[in-house]
């Protein structure tokens, strides 16, 4: 299915596909059997210039708008949802800069991502703060012209790999949510590991490890934006990166329904392709109408992501329209991939075949960036404040 895109968007969608077909989508059933970090699709994408399309010009980047990177997600998704996880996690590490960091700090950070010499993670969960993401109990201690930091965070992607991570934490035990602030920490800085590596049902190419800050110490200038704000910059940044969790979401989807579409065309049962029964046909019309669906909402929050950051908008609008699409995308991409499962049969579920790696990806997504049922709790909330 076609949508119409402005041109240079199309043109973007397919240089991503190229790229992500030519130089990614070979090496993804090993990346997801060897729990290995994608290092291929990194280099080609960097190469391309498709590993962090947002950041703007001033700092060596692209200055691609949000649904340009949202498209770019999607394209790489539809390969490898592990690898897609390398443009999604630059701009959710590197969006609190954007929005609230210094001058000076901008100039720092964002020019080595924009060059690819550099991956940003973004560091908010915590054991027990998950969903209750105020409940951190990290530390950062002011000391003369440093910070100190101490706690773990844990469920943090590509952690080991990126070179730098926004971290949350606690400066003023008394306030609450907004005692908390924003840091970067570099991967060098004294006191910092990480943990093993989980191991996961899906996206096995993108490492997920805590990381743990013991008596960090950190320039006092690598704060994100004025003390006891972190928690609402948090939440602003997820506002935005929702959209891009969604666009992998349509990703995974849209490779299930092209692989399941291609495979009833060939197999043949009763002397016929599969693909001539009711029942097959009835599946593949539902797949392909939620994944339309998903991705009209997902474009339309990323139209919305671009107006809050540039200031033409209010925030609110994105809010709710940023966790619907998350919530449905990644429902859609639950229910096609199993789908897709199903349609391929007994194959489906084998490892010969790529849906089932898609299906294990695609559960991710309803979990992540704040689960689905959290997701349903803010929709809520802006439909009943006022």
């Amino acid at each position: 299915m076609t949508y119409t895109l402005p041109a240079e968007h199309q043109a973007l969608r397919e240089t991503a596909r190229s790229v992500a077909e030519a130089k990614i989508a070979p090496f993804a059933a090993a990346v997801d059997a060897e729990s290995r970090f994608p290092r291929d699709a990194l280099d080609a994408l960097t190469g391309a210039g498709l590993h962090a399309t947002h950041i703007p010009e001033e700092y060596g980047g692209e200055g691609a708008d949000a649904l340009a990177t949202a498209i770019v997600i999607e394209e790489v998704a539809r390969a490898c949802a592990s690898s897609s996880l390398i443009p999604a996690v630059n701009k959710l590490g590197t969006v609190p800069v954007l929005l609230s960091g210094s001058e000076e700090l901008k100039r720092a950070c964002l020019p080595p991502v924009a060059r690819g010499e550099a991956l940003f993670s973004y560091a908010l969960s915590e054991a027990d703060a998950g969903s209750d993401a105020a409940g951190m109990r990290t530390r950062a201690v002011r000391d003369g012209d440093w910070w100190v930091l101490n706690g773990t965070k844990t469920w943090i992607t590509n952690a080991g790999e990126s070179r730098y991570y926004t971290v949350m934490a606690v400066t003023d035990p008394d306030r609450g949510a907004r005692g908390i602030s924003a840091f970067v920490v570099e991967k060098s800085d004294p006191g910092v590991s990480f943990g093993h590596p989980e191991k996961k049902l899906g996206i096995k190419g993108s490492p997920t490890r805590s990381v743990i800050l013991t008596d960090t110490r950190i320039p006092a200038g690598r704060i994100i934006g004025a003390e006891g704000t972190g928690f609402k910059t948090a939440l602003a940044t997820l506002d935005h990166t929702r959209v891009t969790i969604a666009a992998q979401a349509l990703g995974i989807a849209q490779g299930a329904l092209d692989y399941a579409a291609g495979y009833v065309k060939q197999r043949r049962q009763f002397g016929r392709p599969v693909a001539d029964f009711q029942g097959i046909q009835f599946m593949l019309a539902d797949m392909a109408m939620k994944l339309a669906a998903a991705r009209q909402l997902t474009y339309h929050a990323a139209a919305l992501s671009e107006q809050a950051i540039t200031g033409q908008r209010p925030d609110e609008d994105l809010t709710f329209a940023s966790s619907a699409a998350k919530c449905f995308a990644s429902d859609a991409a639950m229910s096609i991939t199993t789908d897709a499962v199903q349609l391929l049969g007994g194959y489906g579920y084998t490892q010969d075949f790529p849906v089932e790696r898609m299906m294990r990806d695609a559960k991710i997504t309803q979990i992540y960036e704040g689960t689905n049922q959290i997701q349903r709790v803010v929709m809520a909330r802006q439909l009943l404040k006022g």
